[in-house]
């Protein structure tokens, strides 16, 4: 049915769950505004507990987070901290730390959305998940090292590296690298005092794109689109 949805949910106890809202389009939906974007709410599913896809038979809003949809540049990096999250996460898992994070984020960026923000939000997922770049010596001797390759997730130094392809490769530089372990280790609000330059944060964000897509298999959808509004 056209009026019909099918709602992608991020939840502590099941991870990824996706859910089927009848008449969810419908003027008078009894869902309401609860099936915005972003929106924090306690939902009721109808169906066994391993259904592929459950019934969403109630949804009560209990944080809106309104203001991220408000504007369009801190619509796409919320877009884009969301599709990170569901691509990292195996449906069906718990999924109660990332949850706890994505939830704590939201509330951060609804009270000051920037950028740095958000690239806080992706170096805490991928610590959380197991997936963090190994940055601090070469991943191989642990020897010094400034050059990133995203299909070994970690930087290498020349004795390690000789005859590998360095094309796409990143050199990370120590400026970006106190940035990347500062905002591993920081209070989430301390992103509205910090100002990094435009600079530092094009090389973290460049080292993370290129890590992700390699992890991913594709490069984020949505980076697509945040890359033009902020």
């Amino acid at each position: 049915m056209e009026a019909d949805l099918i709602v992608t949910y991020l939840t502590p106890g099941h991870g990824v769950r996706k859910a089927y809202a009848k008449s969810a389009r419908k003027v008078k939906s009894r869902f309401g505004a609860s099936l915005e974007p972003l929106t924090h709410a306690r939902i009721t599913l109808m169906g066994k507990e391993d259904a592929e896809l459950p019934r969403l038979t109630q949804s009560d809003i209990i944080q809106p987070h309104q203001g991220l949809r408000e504007g369009l540049s801190c619509f796409a990096l919320a877009s884009e901290m969301a599709e990170l999250t569901m691509g990292l996460l195996p449906p069906g898992k718990p999924a109660q730390g990332v949850f706890d994070l994505f939830l704590e984020m939201l509330g951060q960026m609804e009270r000051d959305c920037t950028e740095l923000g958000a690239l806080l939000y992706k170096i805490r997922l991928l610590a959380l998940k197991g997936y963090a770049p190994r940055l601090s010596g070469c991943g191989r001797c642990d020897s010094k090292a400034a050059r990133f390759f995203a299909s070994q997730g970690a930087v290498l130094c020349d004795r390690c590296s000789g005859g590998m392809d360095r094309r796409g490769t990143i050199e990370v530089s120590p400026g970006s690298l106190r940035l990347y372990e500062s905002l591993s280790t920081w209070e989430l609000d301390k992103t509205a005092r910090i100002k990094p330059s435009e600079a530092l944060l094009a090389e973290v964000r460049g080292l993370l794109d290129a890590h992700l897509e390699f992890i991913l298999a594709r490069p984020l959808r949505s980076r697509a689109f945040t890359s033009k509004t902020v």
